[in-house]
């Protein structure tokens, strides 16, 4: 079966937005990131740094944090709870972007909501901690946290989510068709050895 859709899942600094980026120029398909950010935006009624921040991302470090989410108001979001609502708008539009056609999807659970597609390659990006601190710090600079404890944070608080919403464990091998080590491969490298995928799978 060819494959259309890339979803790009990835360890905080790992370097999978900007893979995902160049794959879709290389391919020269539509990427969703921000763009994502706002479609979702305005399917919620979110802010989009709301949806940025909580579409992937758990409300605390572990399951029990879904607990104590705010919860929905009856007559408003049909009941649901903000993060329950969130998921169900993402996953909306994110069915719709695959259904227009070949595109570049960033995080967000796309490999699971996509599950039942067989046109998309699932690609996992991790990297070691000190390429990922590195990478973070030249990027986006320093913060009170340690680069250790920001990248620790992110991971978790995606990992709890991806386990709430697919009852898998994020990051498990079994879980995408292709995992590439961007610190030992290189970000070009990994873009690349994705498109060849694409275009043999033609």
């Amino acid at each position: 079966m060819e494959k259309k859709i890339i979803t790009i899942s990835r360890e905080f600094g790992s370097g999978g937005r900007t893979i995902g980026r160049l794959i879709a120029q290389k391919l020269n398909i539509p990427f969703y990131d921000s763009e994502l950010v706002k479609q979702i935006s305005l399917e919620s009624g979110f802010a989009p740094k709301f949806v940025e921040e909580h579409g992937e991302h758990s409300p605390g470090n572990s399951l029990f944090s879904y607990a104590f989410a705010p919860q929905g108001v009856p007559g408003v979001m049909n009941g649901l709870s903000t993060a329950d609502f969130l998921w169900n708008i993402q996953c909306s539009v994110i069915l719709q972007i695959a259904d227009q056609g070949p595109c570049v999807i960033v995080g967000r659970n796309a490999d699971y909501i996509l599950k039942d597609r067989a046109d998309v390659l699932n690609v996992f990006v991790h990297a070691d901690k000190e390429f990922r601190a590195e990478r973070i710090v030249r990027l986006y600079g320093n913060s009170e946290k340690t680069p250790s404890a920001r990248l620790q944070e992110k991971d978790k608080r995606r990992r709890v989510n991806y386990q709430h919403y697919t009852g898998r464990t994020w990051g498990n091998a079994e879980n995408y068709h292709v995992c590439l080590d961007s610190g030992v491969l290189g970000v070009e490298n990994c873009a690349d050895i994705i498109v060849d995928i694409i275009s043999k799978s033609k």
